[in-house]
């Protein structure tokens, strides 16, 4: 799929207010505070016009989703995000309801979603090329209760962090005060997971990802090599009180060449995928991360995986 209707549109006047022409063109949500300021960084604003689109930016009673929704209002016939994680998830998730293609434009900081899609996360400006060039690709999204995610849903550790004030100033130290307590053993999460294995109660970590990662090596660690699977992939960590720590890395990569079966349930490392991944529990909430962002959950928690949900618009490749 392509837009149509292109044409230049001069710089405005006042950047942070830019007023879309009433055609049916491409509109770019971009947030101008994602990794450090990259969206002014590689003059993204200017260089998304020259090929044609509006731009709209994110501030002050101007959130990302609601952008979106009002460029697809206007006749917005496809749309586009410069933004970390958090940023184009909440696009993402305007382009599935309106049933439009999404333009990913990595300008984020660590941007793990535009990287499994093979954009070059070094160079932002490349992806614009899809604005008017672009390869169409139907990719999976998660999805929990009512909210989209691209990348994962995390549950201890890095939920808590996430949650804690003063989180996005000082994230490492806040990991480093949170993590120990769960890694020893002292802290659980409140909650039974149904795994491949059965169902586990109180594990450390929980990670339910949208297409399972890589596990097989460190240099990939983190990593998808496909975003259309049609499964999830989950990640639970427990160890038994009094135990050590697992030694994460290397049981993972013993799991996998193991096709995933990692013992019985209650302790260890476990890694599985499915279309499906239920935590339960007699807590009315739970502190959740999804792409990076905190936030409470209702359980039972479901997540789903939406198999080719979305169609993205990659830059066409060159031979």
């Amino acid at each position: 799929m392509r837009s149509s209707g292109h044409r230049a549109v001069a710089p405005p006047r006042n950047r942070e207010e830019i007023v879309m022409a009433n055609d049916a063109g491409p509109v770019v949500v971009m947030n101008p505070r994602s990794g450090g300021g990259k969206v002014a960084r590689f003059r993204l604003i200017e260089r998304a016009q020259a090929m044609g689109a509006q731009v709209r930016l994110t501030g002050p009673g101007q959130d990302v989703a609601s952008l979106a929704r009002a460029a697809i209002a206007e006749g917005a016939a496809l749309l586009g995000v410069a933004g970390g994680d958090g940023t184009v998830a909440a696009v993402a998730a305007v382009a599935i309801e309106a049933g439009r293609p999404l333009v990913v434009i990595p300008a984020g900081t660590r941007n793990h979603f535009a990287r499994d899609l093979g954009l070059n996360i070094r160079n932002p400006v490349s992806a614009l090329t899809a604005l008017h060039a672009g390869d169409p690709v139907p990719v999976d999204l998660g999805q929990v209760g009512s909210r989209i995610f691209i990348n994962n849903v995390s549950f201890g550790a890095y939920a808590d962090a996430l949650l804690t004030p003063g989180y996005r100033e000082a994230k490492a130290r806040t990991f480093a005060e949170i993590a120990p307590g769960y890694l020893q053993g002292e802290q659980r999460i409140d909650a039974v997971v149904d795994t491949a294995e059965g169902p586990i109660d109180g594990p450390q970590i929980v990670l339910v990802s949208n297409n399972p990662y890589d596990l097989d090596s460190l240099r990939r660690l983190g990593h998808r090599s496909a975003l259309d699977t049609g499964r999830l992939g989950g990640i639970v960590v427990k160890h038994p009180d009094g135990t050590p720590p697992p030694d994460l890395f290397p049981r993972l990569r013993r799991e996998l060449r193991q096709q995933g079966h990692s013992g019985p349930p209650g302790a260890g490392v476990h890694t599985w995928t499915a279309p499906r991944i239920t935590l339960h529990s007699t807590a009315a909430h739970l502190p959740a991360g999804i792409d990076g962002e905190p936030v409470e959950l209702d359980l039972p928690i479901v997540c789903e995986i939406r198999p080719g949900a979305l169609q993205v618009l990659l830059p066409r490749r060159t031979t």
